[in-house]
Formats: structure tokens, C-alpha cells, sequence
């Protein structure tokens, strides 16, 4: 209980204290900025001009005690504001890459594991390659097929019926279309080559952190 009621008259102390002090420091204050020539000006009221270029707050010993930055343009709020989202989005970039990283370092503990999925990766892109040739290489058939039929009537000095014209330029663009798929397949399996380069050079570097002895 003693010590309650010093805590107290020392806290109530400290305050009555501190108020002429504050008083003084308020009282003392004074403004300082540039104008647009750069040329100081010293108020002891805040002024638009002062707002507009910014100012500072300078106790009676001429140091600055807060600077308060200008005014903003709608075009420089604009502006800040977009930069701020740039650098909140990078700063979210390296979160996720640093969580991605850790998870990477925890479910591969060693490089076998960590060759062994990509690999796994890189077979199912080639299973897939593999699926397409051999659909591409029957629609191809089919398609042979249908322009035999188409000059064996044109040799017989036959029109060729329409129903085979247009069966034709549809085989023609599935085969386009098996082509398309083929090349994009292909595109991805050597991105993801280069991309598992980069990854396992990652890997290496992090893991070679890790095994660093502590300082």
C-alpha cells in the first residue's frame, strides 16, 4: 500500500512538473520555411504559404524539433500513391517467394528428392507431347484417307460431294489444331527446363546456407 501511494505521488509529480515545461517548449516555438526562391522565412503562426512549401518546427535554440513535409499535388498524390502500391506489391513478392522458397527446403531435404520431382515434372509434360504426336499422326491418316477418296472420285470425272469437301477442311483444322497444341507443348517442356535450371542453382545456393556452421 506504501509503495501504491508513492508510485502515485511520484507519477502526480512528474506531471505537475512537466506542465510549465510543456508550456515553455509550446511557447517557444516558432516557424520556419522556404519559399519558392528558396529564401528562409521564420513566423510565429502557421501560414499557407508555409503549408504549401512545407515548414519546420524550431524551438528557441534554432534546432528543429519536426519537419512537416508540402503539400501534395493531386498528381504527386497520384503518383505516391501508385509507387506505394508498387512497393507494397514487390514487398508481397518476396513474401510469397520466401515462403515458397522454405517450403521448397522443407519438403526436399536433400538434392535427390529435389532432381527426382522435377523430373517427375518433366515426364508428365512429355507423356502429354507424347499423347499428341499420336493423335496428331491419326488425324493425319484420316485426313490421307479422305483426300484419296476425293481423288479417286475426281479420276472417275465425278463432282466431289459436298458433305466430303467439308469433311476435309474440318480434318484439316483439327490437324491444325493438334499442331498448335504440339508446338505449345513443346514451348512449355523447354521453359520448364530453363525454369528447373534456375530453380535447382536456387536450391544449391539456399541448401549451402543452410549447412553453414553458425557464427
Amino acid at each position: 500500500m506504501r509503495k501504491s501511494r508513492l508510485l502515485f505521488a511520484f507519477a502526480t509529480a512528474m506531471l505537475v512538473a512537466g506542465v510549465p515545461v510543456h508550456a515553455q517548449d509550446k511557447g517557444s516555438i516558432r516557424y520556419r520555411w522556404h519559399d519558392a526562391q528558396g529564401l528562409p522565412h521564420y513566423s510565429d503562426s502557421l501560414s499557407s504559404e508555409a503549408m504549401k512549401y512545407g515548414y519546420d518546427l524550431v524551438n528557441d535554440r534554432g534546432l528543429v524539433v519536426q519537419h512537416v513535409p508540402r503539400q501534395l499535388s493531386p498528381a504527386e498524390r497520384a503518383a505516391a500513391k501508385k509507387l506505394a502500391d508498387q512497393q507494397a506489391e514487390q514487398q508481397r513478392i518476396e513474401r510469397d517467394r520466401a515462403n515458397a522458397e522454405a517450403q521448397m527446403m522443407s519438403a526436399y531435404p536433400d538434392e535427390k528428392s529435389f532432381l527426382a520431382s522435377q523430373q517427375q515434372s518433366l515426364d508428365t509434360i512429355d507423356q502429354q507431347i507424347h499423347t499428341t504426336q499420336i493423335n496428331l499422326r491419326s488425324q493425319e491418316k484420316a485426313l490421307t484417307d479422305l483426300l484419296g477418296r476425293a481423288a479417286d472420285i475426281e479420276r472417275n470425272k465425278n463432282p466431289i460431294p459436298k458433305f466430303l469437301v467439308d469433311g476435309i477442311a474440318k480434318q484439316r483444322d483439327v490437324i491444325a489444331g493438334q499442331r498448335h497444341a504440339l508446338q505449345r507443348q513443346q514451348e512449355l517442356r523447354a521453359q520448364t527446363v530453363q525454369l528447373q535450371a534456375r530453380q535447382l542453382a536456387r536450391y544449391r545456393e539456399l541448401k549451402a546456407a543452410q549447412e553453414q556452421p553458425a557464427d
